[in-house]
């Protein structure tokens, strides 16, 4: 599938830009979103190949063209920043978006509207000063559940699609949560990157246990987690430095979170590795950025990497679709 794919980039003060041929060339989202637009999530449709959701500064957005352009879905977001988006795999009418202040809202009817969901979440934190949600998936083994991580309070998990809310902490010992990714093969796993440590549940939330990665991981600070598509098992975790950081890596797991192994990049990254992007169109071609604008592609799901030309402002959020 090499150059026959589209990548949307979504960024602070810079809006969306997107390429059609793989990197090669890049265009601003002009149509929908205007070039100060702050993007913070692209979560492309399981089963509608061209459609992709953006979470803004002002609300939540819908392409069906690919992201060439986008329209606001009406909905009590519009002046809140939506930084998460998740969809339903199984019912993909129904998606969840999670905002800054911290919330977290539900529509079942793709997007025509939208009710703000009961979970108490904490609305001020010195270290973050308004908390936001930083982590939204829908169980790929039982859709009726769903994770979401806040920043800085901890995980909160619905078993009845999104009705009712937990918060479930018991051995986070760092509530300051960055990402969620759920493993199954033969059991379910759930994991959660926090800034010094991955932790690790296999009781669906009930209790959690750190995997040690401070001390396996050069670089300590943790941010983006993704899986190969159609391998749950090969997990990449996004590190570096620090938060405002000046170098960054990749983390490569084949073994569900076990070991670990530094996944080559071609150039030293400028900053933090902060997101991943996957699709099962192909499940070998992983997409990765750094804080500060920088962008990389492996064909192989990290076992080679090359940098892509552009370079863009702070980036938040990555995405890919096959053309």
């Amino acid at each position: 599938m090499t150059g026959n794919f589209t990548i949307c980039v979504g960024t602070i003060g810079s809006g969306a830009w997107l390429s059609p041929d793989g990197g090669e060339s890049w265009r601003r989202v002009g149509k929908g979103l205007s070039g100060e637009s702050r993007v913070f999530g692209l979560t492309v449709h399981p089963s509608e190949k061209r459609t992709l959701f953006a979470g803004t500064n002002d609300g939540i957005y819908k392409s069906v063209d690919g992201g060439q352009s986008f329209e606001r879905l009406e909905s009590p977001m519009n002046c809140l920043d939506v930084w998460k988006i998740a969809i339903d795999p199984v019912d993909p009418d129904i998606i969840f978006a999670g905002t800054r202040p911290a919330a977290l809202f539900r529509s079942t009817d793709c997007g025509a509207h939208w009710q703000k969901l009961p979970v108490d979440m904490v609305e001020e934190c010195p270290a973050v000063g308004i908390p936001r949600v930083t982590a939204l998936i829908v169980d790929p083994s039982d859709h009726r559940t769903i994770w979401a991580g806040v920043e800085v309070d901890g995980v909160r998990r619905s078993t009845d699609g999104g009705d009712s809310w937990s918060r479930i902490i018991n051995g986070l010992t760092d509530l300051d949560i960055h990402d969620i990714a759920v493993t199954v093969n033969g059991a379910t796993t759930v994991l959660t990157s926090t800034p010094r440590e991955i932790f690790a549940s296999s009781d669906r939330g009930e209790s959690w246990k750190g995997l040690g990665v401070r001390d396996q991981f050069e670089l300590r600070y943790c941010r983006g987690l993704a899986q190969k598509a159609d391998d749950p098992e090969t997990l990449f975790v996004a590190t570096g430095d620090a938060a405002v950081g000046s170098t960054g890596a990749i983390q490569r797991s084949r073994d569900g979170g076990r070991s670990w192994e530094v996944s080559p990049l071609p150039t030293e990254p400028n900053s933090p590795i902060w997101a991943f992007a996957t699709n099962p169109a192909d499940p070998g071609l992983v997409l990765a950025c750094s804080h500060y604008g920088e962008l990389y592609a492996s064909p192989d799901a990290g076992d080679s990497w090359k940098k892509l030309r552009r370079e863009f402002t702070e980036i938040r959020a990555l995405s890919w679709m096959p053309n």
